[in-house]
């Protein structure tokens, strides 16, 4: 069915008559003035994110807490996160798209604001907690917006989207690591102002509900949308794509944040060279995330593809937990991991996206429902598992659980082979 939804958008995108010669695709720059004005604000939204990551150890120096305390900063703002995903359709259908994503900004900016005054790790970690908040009110509703306003179809979309996030992420940690060297709290700071610009962007250049290019496909769906209830994303888990999709996301993310939260702690770089690290890893990012990963769809279908992309990072988590003393081989893991990750997030969310016959939103609360409980678990068990062993075991067991979810996806497989013939619709 979703196949068929997509077809049917395809025709009404470009129309004539029978026969006629078939208008080429619409190029992934083309897009209305509402589709950019999104993607501004998820770069500058993402930029938060690395903002942080290079100042892990200083927050743990400067603030007299251990690795695992500090990784509660990754695990309090992913819960949320993964909570606050199952109400994000209720709250979009009562403000809009537009009053979702300046709501979520908003509290962003508020909690890292407040973040940065903070003179405790505790508090701290209770602020990122709100942040998360505001992150997932923002995150479900801008891929939502892109793939809905977007005129070149949802796989363009999706790839403007991962690539907004890669932009984001290469460049935040660059910031965040000279910000860091000020003081740790420039960071949270820094990201309190990228909101602000993010925010006036937003409210100047989207506009309203009324007066937002729309496709007729997504205009008529719009129309006949049955009310939204808090149950939908319970509901959306009953298809067996979404579910399967949603458990390998869970697992693959124990492998993802342990990398982004415990590898600094064990680099041995000052701010300035973990943002550097980090800068390389978000770059081959965004650069795989949109022009590799279409290609490895087109040749190999999107579930061969995402599998093999998750094994090799795998193999990678695998050999940062066998050589975690050599330096050299933690900081290209790290970068190289960026390519795979940018591959698999395009990949994973276009699947996501194609997967069941539901709203975009509603298949993209429950799917984001699972994967940040796996990212909340994950960064606080990478700290434990190092005091109560040894440096090397987190990466060994964020290498199992990617395997995991190689596994899982591939045992379901039948549930899901239906997305690559949806996703050579566009």
């Amino acid at each position: 069915m979703a196949s068929t939804i997509i077809k049917q958008q395809a025709a009404q995108a470009a129309p004539g008559k029978t026969g006629t010669k078939p208008q080429e695709s619409p190029s992934l720059l083309r897009q209305p003035r509402a589709v950019w004005a999104v993607v501004f604000a998820c770069i500058i939204a993402f930029m938060g994110l690395g903002l942080v990551d290079p100042i892990l150890p200083a927050i743990a120096h400067k603030l007299n807490a251990s690795a695992s305390q500090v990784t509660l900063l990754f695990t309090s703002y992913n819960a949320v996160m993964a909570v606050a995903m199952l109400i994000t359709g209720v709250l979009s259908s009562k403000l809009g798209m537009k009053g979702t994503l300046l709501t979520g900004i908003v509290i962003i900016a508020v909690f890292a604001a407040l973040g940065g005054a903070s003179n405790g790790i505790w508090p701290l970690i209770g602020l990122r907690g709100g942040w998360g908040l505001g992150n997932a009110l923002f995150v479900a509703t801008s891929l939502t917006a892109i793939v809905t306003l977007s005129k070149s179809g949802t796989a363009k979309a999706i790839i403007l989207y991962e690539a907004a996030i890669g932009v984001g992420i290469s460049v935040g940690p660059l910031l965040g690591g000279e910000l860091g060297s000020i003081s740790w709290r420039g960071p949270f700071l820094g990201v309190a102002g990228l909101m602000v610009i993010a925010f006036i962007g937003l409210l100047i250049l989207m506009p309203s509900a009324k007066k937002t290019p729309v496709l007729p496909g997504a205009r008529t769906a719009a129309a006949s949308k049955p009310r939204v209830s808090l149950l939908d994303p319970f509901r959306t888990l009953k298809h067996r794509s979404i579910l399967v999709l949603g458990i390998g996301a869970c697992l693959y993310n124990f492998g993802f944040i342990t990398l982004m939260a415990y590898s600094p702690f064990v680099m041995g770089l000052d701010e300035h060279g973990l943002g550097y690290v980090f800068l390389g890893w978000g770059v081959l990012l965004a650069l795989t995330s949109v022009f590799m990963a279409p290609k490895l769809q087109r040749k190999f279908g999107t579930v061969k593809s995402m599998c093999a992309m998750l094994f090799l990072f795998g193999l990678v988590l695998l050999a940062m937990g066998i050589w975690t003393s050599t330096q050299w081989v933690i900081i290209a893991a790290v970068i190289f991991a960026g390519a795979l990750l940018g591959n698999n997030n395009t990949l994973i969310t276009t699947a996501v996206m194609n997967a069941a016959p539901v709203e975009r939103s509603t298949a993209s609360a429950a799917y984001s429902f699972l994967r940040f409980l796996g990212a909340a678990v994950a960064p606080y068990l990478a700290g434990k598992l190092s005091e109560w062993y040894n440096p090397h075991v987190p990466f060994i067991v964020g290498a199992g659980f990617v395997i995991l979810a190689v596994v899982f996806i591939l045992l379901n497989r039948n549930y899901v082979k239906h997305v690559d013939n949806a996703a050579s619709a566009h």
